[in-house]
């Protein structure tokens, strides 16, 4: 079965931000690589979303609903509803996510 992926607004806002960091704090070609390999990532949720593991931020709260996939140090936070994925975050997984995470995820 193929799923459907589609980048939220505020995941492919985390994109362009991330790309414009790792571009002027790093390099150009570096930020294409990081984009480059986040978009392997999500190519292959058409496939099998389902192999994610639950963000333990969330699972602390009981909450399985959402999955991630780790590029390290990036996380990419996303929700399969039926035969959607719906990608919600893509971050650093450096940064203390559980604030981000209860703002964007649970209020959404």
């Amino acid at each position: 079965m193929n799923y459907q992926v589609f980048l939220t607004d505020d995941a492919a806002q985390d994109l362009e931000a991330l790309y414009d960091y790792i571009a002027s704090h790093d390099s150009p070609e570096k930020a294409v690589y990081v984009l480059e390999q986040i978009e392997q990532i999500l190519l292959s949720l058409e496939e099998t979303p389902e192999r994610g593991s639950y963000p333990k931020e969330l699972l602390s709260l009981g909450i399985r609903d959402y999955r991630e996939i780790f590029f390290k140090p990036y996380r990419v936070i996303y929700r399969v509803l039926n035969d959607t994925v719906y990608v919600m975050l893509i971050v650093d997984g450096r940064r203390h996510l559980q604030t981000l995470l209860e703002r964007r995820l649970l209020q959404a």
